[in-house]
């Protein structure tokens, strides 16, 4: 009898934990999704896309393990959300196909469809300007990180929240790229819902630190989508410590209609 009550508390314990596991052949991109504990999975929990960036693409799903939301979860970091990791064999991010495992979750798990939420590094910046760009409705906030994106998506933009971040020594995608958006998304509305942060001294693989942080978590899902359909963006941390090039260096943060340099 004592035998099968430690089998049935070990049952219900290790299902109260969070539980990752790949998802292949189900959508067009396979996809690691990892499922928070019991509790908040059954009381609709928000959902969080992380796209990678192109050194991470091809067909070994581990490799979406390296760095970013996956990684850090595998590290210890307990994500209040179910978390989609796609993975990209070549070339550029797809929004519809990333849509594609979004809704394929939200039909499987009943979630909160106003608390979804994206983030991406380099080419995943860009998927992520380019996915919420092109459904900005079905998006809650995005958080795109030494990437760029297509300014006529701007104004779609516009009506996230979105922070965008870039290192100005970032050589492999040049700071000027981040900043072209930024232009472009406060020509559609003074950028009221947006935050931008240029790191002074942080190379592209300086930013990969901001997903080992509390910051970009905590400001994500600060943003909740009305039933009206609006969503009214809460600011950004009063501190946000970044690494560039191993050293600590100062953020400089504009929000709404403040400056991009």
């Amino acid at each position: 009898m004592k035998k099968v009550l430690v089998l049935i508390c070990l049952f219900f314990g290790l299902n109260s934990l969070a539980q990752l596991s790949a998802v292949k052949g189900k959508t067009f991109y396979n996809f690691w999704l990892n499922l928070p504990d019991s509790a908040t999975l059954n009381n609709n929990p928000p959902i969080l896309i992380f796209l990678h960036g192109k050194s991470l693409s091809g067909t070994d799903l581990n490799r979406v393990k390296k760095y970013g939301v996956i990684h850090e979860i595998e590290k210890g970091r307990t994500v209040p959300a179910i978390v989609i990791a796609p993975q990209v064999a070549s070339g550029s991010w797809n929004p519809d196909k990333v849509l594609e495992i979004l809704e394929y979750v939200q039909k499987l798990y009943k979630t909160d469809t106003n608390r979804v939420y994206v983030c991406g590094m380099s080419l995943g910046g860009y998927g992520t300007m380019h996915f919420a760009g092109k459904h900005a409705d079905k998006i809650t906030a995005a958080v795109a990180l030494c990437g760029g994106g297509n300014p006529k998506d701007a104004c779609n933009l516009a009506s996230i929240p979105m922070w965008i971040q870039h290192g100005n020594r970032d050589e492999a995608v040049p700071v000027r790229y981040s900043r072209e958006m930024v232009n472009a998304i406060k020509q559609c509305n003074n950028g009221k819902n947006l935050i931008y942060t240029e790191i002074p001294g942080a190379n592209h693989g300086a930013l990969e630190r901001i997903f080992r942080g509390d910051e970009m978590y905590e400001w994500l899902f600060a943003q909740v989508r009305t039933a009206a359909g609006e969503v009214v963006m809460m600011p950004v941390p009063k501190k946000t410590e970044n690494t560039a090039q191993g050293k600590p260096a100062e953020s400089k943060t504009a929000t709404g209609t403040g400056g991009t340099n």
